[in-house]
């Protein structure tokens, strides 16, 4: 009975947190849409039943992370690193990366959307498998180099650079969907679980430490998605004739519109699409776990109620979403458009970009676990709203891009050189974290608003292609959040210092 009533106190307290985290949501839609559109939506009820399924998804989401995810990711790490067998712990970093990557939603919506805009020239099947290799490819990368103790900013800055180099070779109608793919690879629930993997093996090796060592999977998981997809768009596009279909492009925005609105049949095919989403990852864990490491996993009972929480509540979180916020965001990304008002769909990026990445799972779930392995040195508040801030300004700047039509590359690049500026100055701990944050961004939340607002606005502004500008927003909302937390991390190691001196001298 105790037990019961401190299960319920601490799912109250996650609400609570779960509604404090809507709550910008709410106040940028309501501002929007009382002050500047000034109009009532019409479907009110609908938004906050949807608002509030939200909140009680997120709540439960968290709780099935502490209780199942989060412990057999760990758990997994110190096994293999105690079985001493490099070969089966590459091979499940790498199944775990493709097996997870296969399934995902958003990968497949994409896919989907970039063959039918590219009249079939990018295969829809083979574009997925690419990304998929890549993504296992990336996770076995980012164990082995903890394994070896490499530094994570030589990887991840020299895949920038090599990033770079081949945006210069590849055809236009592929540069800004290779930069998206990074974005959409990095699922809530596989966001965890590597990042589990990661902290577990770098607690368990001597000379490791967790904070350095263990974050970067994800970032890995985020870039190599852009180098695989640019050089796959290399190969067919010089095999075929390049085509781009602004038609094909309006039918598949009207397609997605459609698919946002809320239907209550749909419900049923969610929770379908979220237990499938969830299979994969788990035929890998109980594969590995049982046939590999032969040894049963400690409190079964607990892991799988935790699991079963993490389907459940990731399932009502998208279906609120549906209910809630996508309509209603995409009502009024078109309203502003229509206003021809370029500040007003600045400042809208600007905070949908803030709102939506404060509620995301992957960053709380990440945040959750910076707070913990640091000691509570990193405030998961204070980071969440580091990389919000982040996210809000590469939207914003993402939209004036589309808005003034210059090419993706330029302002990509300038990012990346960035980037290896801060990480120099950046401390160390701080570094493989803001790699990270860039990945953890575009998931469950951000990922269908943003991909809506900027195929949107290449519909509507003139002379815009949505195949080459309507892409890309992703993009910007996984590189600025680097700079954001590279940018506190500076901060906070100066003002320490600067307080040491002081104390010194005093």
């Amino acid at each position: 009975m105790n037990s019961m009533k401190t299960s319920l106190k601490i799912f109250a307290g996650d609400l609570k947190n779960s509604f404090t985290d809507l709550l910008p949501i709410i106040v940028v839609v309501a501002l929007f849409q009382g002050a500047v559109i000034r109009s009532m939506p019409d479907n009110l009820f609908s938004i906050v039943a949807g608002l509030t399924i939200v909140a009680v998804g997120l709540a439960l989401f968290i709780r099935g992370l502490e209780l199942g995810i989060f412990p057999i990711g760990e758990g997994l790490a110190v096994d293999f690193a105690r079985k001493g067998s490099v070969f089966w712990l590459l091979l499940f970093a790498f199944t775990v990366g493709f097996a997870t990557t296969v399934a995902e939603p958003a990968l497949i919506a994409i896919s989907q959307k970039a063959a039918s805009i590219s009249n079939g020239l990018i295969d829809a099947f083979w574009l997925r498998m690419t990304v998929a290799f890549s993504v296992g490819f990336a996770i076995l990368l980012g164990v082995l180099r903890i394994l070896l103790g490499h530094p994570v900013a030589y990887y991840i800055i020299g895949g920038y650079i090599l990033v770079v180099l081949i945006t210069f070779f590849a055809p236009k109608e592929i540069i800004g969907l290779a930069y998206d793919s990074g974005g959409v690879t990095t699922s809530t629930v596989t966001v965890p679980l590597v990042a589990a993997l990661g902290i577990g093996l770098a607690s368990s090796i001597k000379g490791r430490n967790p904070v350095i060592d263990g974050f970067g999977l994800i970032a890995f998981a985020s870039l190599t998605p852009m180098i695989f997809v640019q050089v796959y768009g290399i190969i067919v596009y010089a095999m075929g004739e390049s085509s781009s279909l602004p038609i094909l492009a309006q039918a598949v925005i009207e397609t997605e519109k459609a698919a946002q609105h809320f239907q209550w049949q749909d419900i049923f095919w969610d929770l379908i699409a979220t237990v499938k989403d969830v299979l994969p990852i788990l035929a890998v864990i109980f594969f590995f776990q049982y046939v590999i490491i032969k040894k049963p996993v400690a409190h079964l009972h607990r892991i799988l109620i935790g699991i079963a929480m993490v389907i459940v509540g990731l399932y009502a979180f998208i279906v609120g979403l549906e209910m809630g916020l996508f309509p209603i965001g995409e009502t009024i990304a078109f309203d502003l458009t229509a206003m021809k008002n370029n500040l007003l769909i600045y400042l809208f990026a600007f905070l949908i970009g803030f709102s939506t990445t404060m509620a995301e799972p992957s960053l709380l779930a990440i945040a959750i676990k910076a707070e913990e392995i640091s000691a509570g040195s990193i405030k998961q508040t204070r980071l969440r709203a580091v990389v919000a801030m982040g996210v809000a300004v590469g939207i914003a700047l993402g939209a004036y891009r589309i808005v003034v039509g210059d090419p993706i590359h330029y302002y990509i690049i300038a990012g990346y050189l960035l980037v290896i500026a801060f990480t120099y100055f950046a401390p160390d701990y701080i570094i493989p974290i803001a790699y990270d944050s860039g990945g953890v961004t575009t998931s469950t939340v951000t990922v269908p608003l943003v991909a809506a607002l900027g195929l949107g606005l290449a519909e509507n502004i003139e002379g815009r292609n949505p195949l080459i500008d309507g892409f890309g927003l992703i993009a910007f909302a996984s590189l600025f959040p680097m700079l954001t937390v590279m940018g506190y991390g500076i901060y906070a190691e100066y003002y320490r210092k600067q307080t040491l001196s002081q104390e010194e001298e005093a």
